[in-house]
């Protein structure tokens, strides 16, 4: 398959001329609220030091995941 398959186009009822184009990728994200909604949080002009703190802090969860050699959590420490 190449790209030029997964291309899919909207046109204007009326005149019948090209309004919108996208991909299968468009698609999903337009029609799912939730993905719609993070999309569009992230896409916005001023969005881009929010998107670069929440993918670190994303990253640094994931990372941390199984470090047993950090601090110990606050219900283990306390007994």
């Amino acid at each position: 398959m190449n790209e030029a398959e997964q291309l899919f186009e909207g046109h204007d009822r009326a005149t019948g001329a090209l309004r919108w184009t996208g991909t299968g990728a468009d698609l999903i994200f337009g029609s799912h609220a939730q993905l719609r909604a993070i999309a569009e949080v992230y896409g916005s002009a001023d969005a881009q030091e929010r998107f670069v703190m929440d993918v670190v802090a994303a990253w640094a969860k994931v990372m941390n995941a199984d470090r047993f050699d950090l601090a110990a959590p606050a219900t283990l420490a306390a007994e």
